[in-house]
């Protein structure tokens, strides 16, 4: 019993001493692996998608001057080109293609592009909270908005939840990113190292206990 002891002692010293180095100990982060502030990310252009209006403009030619939808398909409609692709694109990508397009008919066609009604942003601008939450949900991103927020905007976590072992996944320039979220730490101790400020498209994972 008593070398049993002894083992169990030192298994318990060693899983104390793993979770301290991994972070998850203490609820503490090193400062090299947080995520940027949302305030020094680089924000992506907005990228047109289905139900979005915009204005084409013609510089010195109105009759090629239109207002059109996107598509469902994606594509818009401008006159001599036809179809032109816009779901997916930047308006300036917009603009530079449809002035390639003109350039046989008009000589150096100078296009640009006005959105003037955005329908598809909505769901672009949520972040979300799945797992183990009283309900998992969507809500329109707001300045200043952390976790936390996210997390009793769900009603909290429920019974089964392993708040400790929680992530944040965030697309960014080089793919998407996964940071550890310690809510058992935000929450019963007060160490905010990973209450991050979310930016839209975050998505914050909690899972339940491995019973």
């Amino acid at each position: 019993m008593r070398g049993r002891t002894k083992f169990s002692f030192i298994g318990v010293c060693l899983l104390a001493l793993l979770l301290s180095a991994c972070g998850g100990g203490n609820g503490r982060v090193p400062v090299s692996q947080l995520p940027q502030e949302p305030g020094l990310l680089e924000q992506p252009e907005y990228r047109l998608g289905e139900g979005d209006t915009i204005a084409v403009n013609v510089w010195k030619n109105p009759d090629l001057s239109v207002e059109v939808p996107v598509r469902p398909d994606g594509f818009i409609s401008v006159p001599l080109v036809g179809d032109v692709l816009a779901g997916g694109r930047t308006p300036a990508e917009i603009a530079a293609d449809t002035e390639q397009r003109l350039a046989q008919f008009v000589r150096t066609p100078k296009v640009s592009i006005i959105v003037t009604n955005l329908v598809s942003s909505e769901f672009q601008n949520r972040v979300r909270v799945v797992g183990a939450v009283a309900e998992p949900t969507s809500l329109s991103h707001r300045k200043g908005m952390t976790v936390i927020d996210l997390v009793l905007e769900a009603g909290g976590t429920t019974d089964f939840a392993a708040p400790q072992a929680s992530k944040l996944y965030r697309k960014e320039a080089d793919g998407t990113k996964i940071y550890p979220v310690f809510l058992r730490s935000i929450l019963q101790d007060g160490v905010l190292d990973t209450n991050y400020a979310l930016i839209p498209g975050d998505v914050v994972s909690i899972p339940e206990r491995r019973f």
